[in-house]
């Protein structure tokens, strides 16, 4: 198989653009998932790729031959050199592939929805797509200031989130909010109650804040609950995805309590 080596190739510099870019990602409908973990998270909720990119150890590892069999797409081979230019793992597998953005749905307007209102960094929106994951969430929806859901730093946090939750960017959060039947409610650090003391088995609009300033003005407004963890050493707030683990854990006791 004929291994790519040039920097001047077409499709090399198309993959680099896309590794780095979220403005060619989003105009694309493009990303890159880079490692045998993300592949086999999508292999087995039966997702498809668009084209696979191997380096030439790849091809005699057993790993990556397993995983090449779950999937029918073509495969192009990159010089260890150029392939270390797109890959964001401290230590490559090898192989990564070109996806294709799956279409988002509409904003939902009943169930569990978690809102990052301006979380800006990658490590935490992939940790709270994780979460949101495993506790049920049913939709997730980023204002425009957060953190792209598919950079790679994002997709690696998320550990397969991606392929199983519903997600929408760019979302209008107080219009969903005004459309929201159910709760919305913020954490904020005053004139709130812990979870643990409010209703949260019923339709709720969960809202977690940025890093730096919190829950926006705009949504407080909005908000007909107001959320504070309790907490007793000499911290004064957690890391949005702590807290983030920590509300919806208290959410799917509350539901599993009800049923």
């Amino acid at each position: 198989m004929l291994v790519i080596s040039s920097r001047q190739n077409p499709f090399f510099k198309s993959l680099l653009k896309l590794s780095s870019s979220r403005r060619e990602r989003r105009k694309l409908g493009q990303t890159l998932l880079d490692g045998t973990h993300l592949l086999l998270a999508l292999a087995d909720v039966g997702g498809t790729v668009e084209k696979i990119i191997l380096t030439p150890a790849a091809l005699d590892n057993a790993e990556v031959q397993a995983l090449l069999q779950r999937f029918a797409a073509p495969q192009m081979v990159l010089g260890d050199a150029l392939f270390a230019e797109l890959s964001d793992l401290p230590s490559t597998t090898g192989i990564m592939a070109l996806y294709a953005i799956p279409p988002a749905e509409a904003a939902r307007q009943d169930g569990f929805c978690l809102l990052l209102d301006g979380v800006q960094d990658p490590g935490n929106v992939g940790t709270i797509l994780r979460t949101a994951a495993a506790f049920g969430v049913d939709q997730v929806l980023l204002a425009d200031e957060c953190a792209d859901i598919w950079s790679p730093k994002v997709l690696r946090a998320g550990m397969g989130a991606h392929f199983v939750l519903d997600m929408l960017e760019h979302a209008d959060l107080p219009v969903f909010a005004g459309q929201f039947k159910g709760e919305v409610a913020v954490t904020v650090l005053e004139q709130a109650i812990p979870p643990c003391k409010a209703n949260l088995s019923a339709n709720l609009a969960l809202v977690l804040g940025s890093e730096g300033a919190g829950v926006s003005q705009a949504m407080q407004a909005l908000a007909s609950l107001r959320l504070t963890i309790p907490m007793g050493g000499q911290i004064e707030s957690l890391n949005v995805a702590a807290a983030a683990a920590i509300l919806c854990y208290e959410r799917q006791r509350q539901v599993g309590e009800m049923l």
